[in-house]
């Protein structure tokens, strides 16, 4: 013990010697390295100030013209793309997306779970096809229907629900080519059905293709999910392939029910809505409901829609945009042809009248900007494959799919405009309106001001040239007067031995 403090005690002298040391020679050679700068700064001519901010300028400006150009394209920032993909992992960052604690109670779980679905993106489960739909309007106006944002969440999504550890192709490959993702695919019988998807929903030019594609797939799908069923419960990876054949046939059977509901077999696709969720009723991730809600108003099936509502219009569950209008409609439906707003006012509301301005109340809390879409007193476009509960985005693809059951029923957009609007709601957004990065900010602050600094260089040269000295002997004082300092605490012996050395 006692070597062990002593040779701890030489080692923090060496310590203290090593930067008493260093301080020394700062002192001796800061001194002569400020003097040769400030000779350099007295050679300098203001035509260096004026290409130096001129410099500065133009730089600043090609990289905020190119920031602006990225994030109209793509809809984010470069520099804070790069920052986060790759300078964060190596910094030490730590992904705050993480699971919470397995102890959170339940309590607090239930509590919380509503506000936080509301405020997910999620899949729009009434979205169309990429290839028979989208890439028709691109083929007519030469314009993009999706964003880049939208469209690498399809992506993910794809990743996530249709591969798992034991794929030969890894989720990587697929989103850089996803023609090479087909071939690959085909080539492994174990994910064809996977391919056939692939297909049915990016190269198929109408809905009919992509039935007789999704039909394909339905077969390659049963048969890959009747074998791992057999075996999930062998192991890890044989649950997770079982997991991931599971949401295949789920996709498949819910799309293959969407073509029939395109193709006017309205009564098909309800049957195959049903079987599907009687068949899966835990797989509520795909909003099945949302498909057959809008199929049974399409038959104008009123009391079959009331039992679907009856089933998922629960305060334990997540509410949508659809949920929430659609049992508006059914209330404003009993009242809405023989609704009068000055007999209304007149006599005042009777107790069915109050039901249904209450519920489109209820609605519009929900989500303000429906109403808009389902007057048309804003423009529809066409619908996202992704939408944020209680935004813009939920509220165009509701409007889009649902606009038609609304002018179905009699004087039901009259109660709507009539009522809506005395809604107690908050502010509404301005979604998806998007913000401006802060490094395009930054940047066109940075140009702006070394231009500013170019011009009045260029105009003032002498008096700018005296501003410029006068900052930098401002920047290096602290250092001068820490030198200072130094010199005056160390011996006059001292401090020419050192020199001499």
């Amino acid at each position: 013990m006692f070597l062990l403090s002593e040779r701890a005690t030489i080692f923090h002298h060496k310590q203290f010697f090593v930067v008493f040391f260093e301080i020394i020679y700062l002192s001796i050679y800061l001194p002569a390295c400020l003097s040769v700068l400030s000779m350099f700064l007295n050679t300098l001519t203001p035509k260096f100030y004026v290409a130096l901010t001129g410099t500065s300028s133009l730089i600043s400006g090609l990289i905020l013209i190119f920031e602006w150009w990225y994030f109209r394209k793509y809809g984010t920032s470069f520099i804070e793309q790069v920052s986060v993909s790759h300078l964060r992992p190596l910094l030490g960052g730590v992904d705050n997306s993480s699971p919470s604690n397995s102890s959170t109670s339940n309590g607090d779980t239930d509590s919380s779970r509503q506000n936080v679905s509301e405020c997910k993106v999620w899949r729009n489960p009434l979205n169309l096809f990429r290839g028979a739909e989208y890439n028709r309007y691109t083929w007519v106006t030469g314009r993009e229907p999706l964003t880049y944002y939208d469209m690498n969440l399809s992506a993910q999504d794809h990743q996530t629900f249709f591969t798992c550890d034991s794929d030969h192709l890894r989720p990587a490959d697929a989103s850089e080519n996803p023609l090479e993702c087909i071939r690959v695919a085909f080539e492994n019988i174990g994910i064809c059905a996977t391919a056939y998807i692939l297909l049915a929903e990016e190269e198929a030019t109408t809905i009919v293709e992509a039935e007789k594609l999704f039909k394909q797939a339905l077969k390659a799908g049963e048969v890959c999910y009747r074998r791992s069923q057999q075996v999930q419960h062998h192991g890890a990876q044989h649950e997770a392939q079982h997991r991931r054949d599971t949401n295949v046939l789920v996709y498949i059977k819910r799309r293959l029910a969407m073509c029939s509901r395109k193709l006017g077999r309205t009564r098909e696709a309800v049957k195959m809505m049903r079987d599907l969720m009687k068949e899966f009723p835990l797989l509520s991730m795909f909003n099945i409901h949302e498909n057959l809600l809008e199929s049974l108003l399409e038959l104008q099936a009123y009391a079959d829609v009331q039992a679907v509502l009856a089933k998922y219009d629960d305060i334990s569950l997540p509410k949508s945009a659809t949920i929430c209008y659609t049992a508006a409609l059914l209330k404003a439906r009993a009242v809405s042809d023989k609704f009068s707003p000055e007999a209304a006012s007149r006599r005042g509301l009777n107790t069915a009248e109050m039901n249904a301005v209450e519920a489109i109340h209820r609605a519009v809390e929900f989500n303000p900007h429906v109403p808009k879409y389902l007057l048309e007193m804003k423009s529809l476009i066409l619908p996202p494959e992704h939408v944020l509960k209680r935004g813009d985005s939920e509220a165009i693809a509701y409007a889009f799919f649902h606009l038609q059951h609304w002018k179905r029923v009699e004087g039901a957009l009259n109660l709507l405009h009539c009522t809506w609007e005395g809604t107690v709601f908050h502010e509404v957004s301005v979604y998806p309106k998007k913000e401006l990065p802060f490094f395009i900010l930054f940047t066109a602050g940075l140009c702006s001001f070394t231009a500013m600094l170019a011009l009045l260089t260029h105009q003032f040269p002498e008096l700018m040239g005296v501003f410029a000295k006068a900052f930098l002997s401002t920047l290096f004082a602290p250092l001068n007067f820490i030198m200072e300092k130094v010199e005056s605490i160390l011996p006059s012996s001292l401090w020419h031995q050192l020199t001499r050395i």
